[in-house]
């Protein structure tokens, strides 16, 4: 199933979903210009477990050099389709989350997001020599966050291959409930031996950053209509 909006309007600009979104492409158009040079990019700033985990490995890192990948990963996509869904998705579903945390503290949110994303993929796959890359696990966070602020929002979809339609409004709820079930069922057939890699996606990093934005925005206090009125509990 793929999102293609939702039936919330946002009351104000989202300044800072934009703004990610813009990042993620000039980061993007950076990519196609190193050229063959991209691999580089993705072994130095992508999530690669095994440089966290092997001692021997890690001991070639500085502490800033391991501590990059948290943040930048998140900026890197390997290639359109990679790029396109995920800040499709965010676009779908950041505004209004945005809306309800208040700009600065969306963008918290999101950078967190994506690092307990990451520390979930690590965990996961203890030992692996692959890097990671993509806001897969942010924009994840984000799923979570309006699942738990907008449960009775409807998502129009679109479910493949059937891309000139018939369309369905599923309330969100139900399609980020089942966009879940989907990652955890693949997410524990990678812990079988020998599917450690299934389809170069980082399965786990989707469930830990879903997982975090429901737990997170559960313990917030919303930002209200004046914005002084904004509180952590």
């Amino acid at each position: 199933m793929f999102p293609l909006k939702d039936d919330i309007p946002a009351r104000r600009l989202p300044i800072v979903t934009m703004l990610i979104i813009a990042l993620n492409c000039v980061v993007f158009v950076i990519e196609l210009m190193a050229g063959r040079r991209v691999e580089n990019i993705f072994l130095m700033y992508g999530i690669t477990p095994a440089r966290y985990t092997i001692t021997d490995i890690s001991d070639l890192f500085t502490l800033h050099e391991q501590a990059m990948p948290f943040l930048f990963s998140m900026f890197i996509h390997g290639g359109w389709m990679h790029l396109i869904s995920n800040m499709w998705t965010l676009w779908v579903f950041g505004d209004n989350v945005e809306d309800k945390l208040g700009s600065f503290r969306f963008l918290i949110f999101y950078i967190i997001g994506g690092v307990a994303a990451a520390i979930m993929h690590i965990l996961t796959n203890a030992d692996s020599p692959i890097p990671t890359i993509g806001a897969s696990g942010a924009v994840a966070a984000v799923m979570g966050a309006y699942f738990r602020f907008f449960p009775s929002a409807k998502v129009m979809t679109m479910i493949p291959p059937f891309f000139l339609g018939p369309f369905f409004k599923i309330p969100a709820i139900l399609f980020l409930g089942w966009w879940f079930i989907l990652q955890f069922f693949n997410g524990t057939l990678t812990l079988a031996e020998n599917t450690k890699i299934a389809a170069g996606v980082a399965w786990w990093a989707h469930i830990g950053g879903f997982l975090f934005g429901v737990f997170l925005s559960t313990i917030i206090i919303p930002k209200q209509k004046r914005d002084k009125d904004w509180e952590w509990i």
